[in-house]
């Protein structure tokens, strides 16, 4: 049945991506991978409840739930999320497939796959596989471009870093659907946080899609100018040209539009110059793309780069989760903030988005003489909420806080608000990363464990995840500053931190149960620093080091990058510029190694292009060499050590 399965999925697949037979039905596929396609699935046993990031034990549980006010605590209308089969099921299944209608954006307004890459040439380049599988499918260009000082040919294959698993014929992470006549492609978590082992071509669940092209992909979109707030767009001033693009704005005053040709030009550049494997997910202006984050979740709270998502359901991860689709699948959820965020009127934050629309039913004419925002009411597919995709205005809205850092939640029609993001992040709880590929011989593990205490690096990293859970001062760290203050603008927009109740449905219900989220235990030094709010420079969090095998390249941007080659392989520039995904035990010796690091960090300097998007491996300098007494033998041996971190020592607590 499973075969069965597979061809009837690969044959409805093709006939979409070749627009043909099924263009006139609605139709949606997104693949979720079975056991048998998986690495390893073997997850820990989280379960019970959890209350606004408390975990609940099974135990405790029970003994609640015999008296009266035990189960007051445990009620949704308490905020209690319970943990069970159907919702670690709905986690996974939201996880692999779920897109919050981000195709209407990705396709008829950015318009992805209206350039040059294509849906039939990613059909086509399926079908050479012959079910063999890739971690990077190589795609045939449809027409030449030209993005910045580079030209790509028609008929040029690209490295896309899409995957697509052993025995399927269809990428990974990147659901496909037809309605009122158009095909579409939308992104789920997968497409960034699995990826496909290069040895076997099963999934790894969890580990970050280190060679995922996403910012080529976006450059080659007809309408890249869309996600314009991505790039180092801080004027947009700059890209004026014609008189007779004007529109009202919000105080009835009459601005100009920005010449799309031009900003397209400047947006494609600065995306095409991401590596592999990065993304920038803030919307500040500035162009400084963080490496794709693991999704071994588990007691690696606060979540993001910076330890923003630190409040809420299970520990701020609910949040964490949210982020993706509430705000970087839909540049248009943020207009009712255009004017803090980034000093441009809501009008001509529309205007802009919407003026170059892959799809004509989107495209804002200035010549309309109406405003953008009226326009966009008209042809909007969710227009009882802001923006495009299936998003909720949470009581606080259009103030962030939080639990809501983007301003909105994602919620999906007829599931419970904030529903898909709670199983998303109970799902990814229970995630263990493989073990790695090769032996570990024990006693050099335990040798290693040994040089990592010597060492002092449990100063930091301590605890069952290796992670003293805190945010460190980009002082203190040194890495590469600008991400670090990314958040900066949100302080003057911070409201109280509030949500529906989780048994809330969707759509919502008149008058639905509003509960202050408790906030009063997150220490104000730590907000501070990953808000950098104030005077504070921002800072990072310190990450858990399970599954360090399956995560190179490291620190936040994803600078500290070496291949195999330890002499030729150096740096970005020697491996993911080049095609070569960076090699685990090499890139964490340069972690380690000060005189490793300082010719990664040299190469890295020496681009240009990396330069632009702040792509250095600078900082976290905790040498273990010869300059704190370390020997190579005990080096390689701490190497090891970090190599085989493959799981939590979870109590359930």
């Amino acid at each position: 049945m499973k075969k069965l399965g597979w061809v009837i999925g690969s044959i409805l697949f093709f006939a979409v991506a070749g627009f043909i037979a099924f263009r006139m039905m609605d139709y949606n596929y997104g693949y979720t991978p079975q056991s048998d396609k998986l690495v390893s699935y073997n997850p820990n046993n989280r379960s019970s409840y959890d209350l606004w990031g408390e975990h609940i034990t099974d135990k405790q549980a029970a003994e609640l739930l015999k008296t009266e006010e035990g189960r007051k605590k445990l009620s949704a209308k308490n905020g209690a999320v319970k943990i069970d089969k159907e919702l670690l099921e709905l986690g996974r299944k939201t996880f692999y497939e779920e897109t919050f209608g981000n195709e209407v954006f990705l396709t008829d307004i950015m318009g992805i796959i209206d350039g040059p890459f294509t849906i039939g040439k990613v059909t086509k380049a399926i079908a050479s596989l012959k079910g063999k599988g890739t971690s990077n499918l190589q795609v045939e260009l449809a027409n030449d471009i030209k993005i910045g000082n580079k030209s790509y040919k028609k008929g040029e294959k690209i490295d896309t870093g899409i995957d697509v698993v052993k025995g399927t014929y269809v990428p990974m992470g990147m659901p496909v659907s037809v309605s009122d006549g158009r095909v579409r492609v939308g992104i789920s978590c997968a497409a960034c946080h699995a990826t496909v082992d290069p040895i076997s071509k099963k999934v790894v669940e969890g580990a970050p899609n280190n060679d995922f092209n996403l910012g080529l992909l976006l450059a080659l979109a007809t309408n890249s100018s869309a996600y314009f707030t991505h790039a180092n767009t801080q004027n947009l001033k700059q890209f004026i040209m014609d008189m007779d693009r004007t529109i009202t704005n919000s105080e009835g005053k009459v601005e100009r539009l920005p010449h799309p040709e031009k900003l397209e030009k400047a947006v494609d550049d600065i995306f095409a110059k991401w590596p592999r494997g990065n993304f920038d997910s803030t919307i500040d202006l500035v162009s400084n793309p963080a490496q794709i984050p693991d999704s071994f979740t588990l007691k690696d709270h606060p979540y993001g780069w910076s330890g923003f998502a630190a409040a809420g359901p299970f520990k701020g991860l609910a949040a964490f989760s949210n982020n993706v689709h509430a705000q970087n699948a839909d540049s248009l959820s943020q207009s009712e903030l255009s004017k803090d965020l980034f000093g441009v009127d809501k009008e001509v934050y529309l205007g802009t988005i919407l003026q170059n629309a892959a799809n004509p039913k989107f495209r804002y004419e200035p010549a309309l003489k109406e405003k953008p925002s009226e326009f966009f009411r008209d042809v909007d597919p969710t227009p009882d909420a802001v923006g495009i995709n299936q998003i909720v205005e949470p009581p606080q809205f259009p103030k962030i806080s939080f639990v809501a850092p983007d301003g909105v939640i994602v919620s999906s029609p007829k599931h419970k608000f904030n529903e898909q993001n709670n199983g998303v992040a109970a799902w990814q709880n229970t995630i263990q990363p493989p073990k790695p590929n090769g032996e570990f011989d024990q006693n050099t593990v335990s040798a290693g464990r040994k040089v990592f205490e010597r060492a002092n690096c449990m100063s930091c990293h301590a605890g069952d995840a290796l992670t003293n859970n805190k945010v460190i001062s980009v002082n203190k760290i040194g890495t590469e500053a600008t991400r670090a203050k990314s958040f900066k603008k949100t302080e003057k927009i911070f409201g109280e931190s509030a949500l529906y109740s989780p048994d809330t449905p969707i759509p919502l219900p008149k008058n639905p149960t509003i509960l202050k989220v408790p906030t009063d235990k997150l220490d104000p030094e730590q907000i501070m620093l990953a808000f950098a709010r104030g005077n504070s420079p921002g800072g990072y969090k310190v990450p858990s080091l399970i599954g360090l095998y399956w995560t190179a390249p490291y620190l936040h941007d994803g600078g500290v990058s070496v291949g195999p080659d330890l002499e030729k392989e150096i740096g970005v520039p020697g491996t993911l510029l080049s095609g070569k995904l960076p090699n685990p035990a090499n890139s964490l010796k340069a972690l380690v190694d000060g005189e490793l690091r300082k010719k990664v960090v040299e190469t890295n300097k020496s681009s240009k292009d990396l330069q632009q998007v702040h792509v250095t491996g600078e900082g976290h300098e905790f040498w273990v060499d010869e300059t704190t007494g370390f020997t190579e033998q005990e080096q390689n041996v701490l190497i090891k050590y970090l190599l085989s971190l493959s799981s939590i020592n979870d109590k359930g607590e």
